[in-house]
């Protein structure tokens, strides 16, 4: 009948952002999003995704006593990419990376152009619209020029709303695949078997649940444009 749930984190909306993202969505209802990469990153921890596992449990049964470690135990940084019925990786960040301009320019060249993009046709790569959300090392000027030396430029480089994360259906996604790895407050004791336990939930995710998610978008701006520019459910 009930769940227990946290209240959802969002960056706060303030009236600047909210016209930013109505004329995002206006400018983009017209937009052919088959063609459009989306990608994220994510973060998984060992200890689940708010370090500690909470919910009902039945009457006259215990507790699920989950492992305690100092810091969560740490976690694995994971980019991903989802165009039309297509998943791109699931990618592991290298532990201990910090992602800032040129290590996730080289991370891209390494995993997402070197393993992906390059085996995609001509045609492909010309119509091809990139998404990424606005974190300093995706928009800085050296990821911008970097990306614009890969052919990816102008409008082949989708222009991100601020406050934005809501609008992207590989959200999503990182909901398929955290309830997952998560189910039954599972825990995990290395980096590498969360790691492994990404890539097993992403491999049971078909096309059509991704093509469900990316055909989501012309919905997803309505709701944009009728909240004003207000959040939208997912």
């Amino acid at each position: 009948m009930a769940k227990v749930r946290k209240a959802e984190r969002r960056p706060p909306l303030n009236k600047t952002h909210k016209l930013k993202r109505q004329d995002w969505a206006k400018k983009s209802l017209k937009t052919d999003f088959s063609k459009v990469l989306w990608t994220d990153e994510m973060r998984v921890s060992l200890d689940g995704p708010d370090g500690w596992a909470r919910g009902w449990i039945g009457k006259g049964q215990r507790a699920p006593v989950p492992l305690r470690r100092q810091q969560g135990g740490g976690g694995v940084l994971v980019w991903a990419g989802i165009i039309k019925d297509e998943l791109v990786g699931p990618f592991r960040v290298e532990d201990g990376v910090k992602l800032n301009s040129q290590s996730y320019c080289q991370f891209l060249e390494d995993t997402f152009f070197k393993q992906w993009y390059r085996k995609k046709s001509a045609s492909f790569k010309k119509n091809m619209i990139f998404m990424q959300d606005n974190a300093p090392s995706h928009a800085s000027k050296y990821s911008t020029a970097w990306l614009a030396r890969k052919g990816i430029k102008e409008e082949k480089l989708m222009t991100w709303p601020p406050c934005s994360p809501d609008p992207n259906p590989i959200e999503n996604l990182w909901s398929i695949i955290k309830c997952e790895i998560y189910k039954e407050g599972k825990q995990y004791t290395s980096l590498n078997s969360v790691w492994e336990a990404v890539v097993a939930a992403a491999r049971n995710v078909d096309g059509e649940q991704i093509k469900t998610l990316t055909e989501s978008m012309d919905g997803r701006l309505l709701s944009v444009l009728a909240k004003k520019g207000g959040y939208i459910g997912r």
